[in-house]
């Protein structure tokens, strides 16, 4: 096993994938990340962000046009 050079999904930069992130994500059954954590990163304070805002009652996203 060696390093994997990937794409992300999100911005377009190469990241690299370690030998030790590799090994990681086939223990726990997770496939190849998609993003490069600053994108991952971001994700995750959007989906944050949303769950706060339903909670709050202040979400307006699609599901309260339909």
């Amino acid at each position: 096993m060696e390093t994997q050079h990937l794409v992300c999904v999100g911005c377009g930069n190469t990241f690299d994938f370690t030998v030790g992130e590799q090994q990681f994500y086939e223990e726990k059954g997770y496939t190849p990340p998609k993003r490069c954590r600053e994108c991952r990163a971001k994700k995750k304070a959007e989906r944050e962000m949303t769950a706060r805002e339903q909670e709050s009652g202040h979400y307006h996203g699609a599901a309260h046009f339909g």
